[in-house]
């Protein structure tokens, strides 16, 4: 067996799996608790952190480690995560900060993750989703946030979290990781409603009005978080 394999195998074994979770975890509370955070546009989703509105958070797969930050609520908030070995680390990174999982993806219209989906906002209660996972292609929006929009009645809210100084990982999406004593910014979009009757036409110009938003969402919390580091420095240094 060659290193890589050894590696992926010893990678599978429980007591693997959660001494990785533990360290998700302490970094992720680290990086919370040292970070200067700012937010941007958070009127649009004041209404969900009330309970007043459920909302589908629509965000992209290699923010999910980030994504942590941007729920500053008790209100319940579900996050639908693959059952893949790195999802599901992740999800037990994020239960420690009192979001709940959804394993599955998305992109199956009639699966189980999809109805839990829509139980979940009939209900009342929030979920993130990201509809370029589980496996890409990255940063292109897959239509099933769109059709999860259409069929619960709830609006897609596009944020993106970022966080300076950071590190991209060697993953198919470039993973972002965020690390201590910097800036951070959460960023939100505007409510996107898609009408229960809407024809593919109109559900293909939605598909790509979330996409466009997520990518601007998220070019301005990296621009913000750098912004707010340099600022940091300038302070220190003066």
């Amino acid at each position: 067996m060659g290193l890589r394999n050894r590696i992926k195998h010893w990678s599978r074994a429980p007591w693997v799996r959660r001494a990785l979770g533990g360290l998700t975890t302490g970094l992720i509370r680290v990086v919370k608790t040292s970070t200067r955070w700012s937010t941007i546009n958070a009127a649009a989703a004041e209404p969900a952190w009330r309970g007043d509105k459920p909302v589908i958070v629509a965000f992209w797969h290699n923010r999910l480690a980030l994504m942590p930050y941007c729920w500053p609520s008790k209100a319940p908030f579900h996050m639908l995560i693959s059952g893949h070995t790195d999802g599901q680390l992740i999800a037990r990174a994020v239960g420690v900060f009192g979001i709940s999982t959804i394993a599955g993806s998305s992109t199956r219209g009639g699966g189980a993750a999809m109805r839990e989906l829509i139980r979940k906002l009939k209900a009342g209660e929030s979920v993130g989703i990201t509809p370029d996972g589980p496996r890409g292609p990255v940063q292109i929006a897959q239509d099933g946030v769109v059709a999860l929009a259409r069929l619960s009645g709830a609006a897609i809210l596009p944020a993106a979290v970022s966080v300076s100084p950071r590190k991209r990982l060697n993953t198919w999406d470039r993973l972002i990781i965020g690390l201590p004593f910097g800036a951070g910014a959460m960023v939100w979009g505007e409510p996107i409603h898609v009408p229960r009757d809407c024809d593919d036409a109109t559900a293909e110009t939605l598909r790509q009005r979330v996409e466009a938003e997520l990518n601007r969402v998220s070019h301005e919390a990296d621009a913000a978080a750098d912004k707010g580091r340099a600022r940091g420095h300038i302070r220190a240094a003066a």
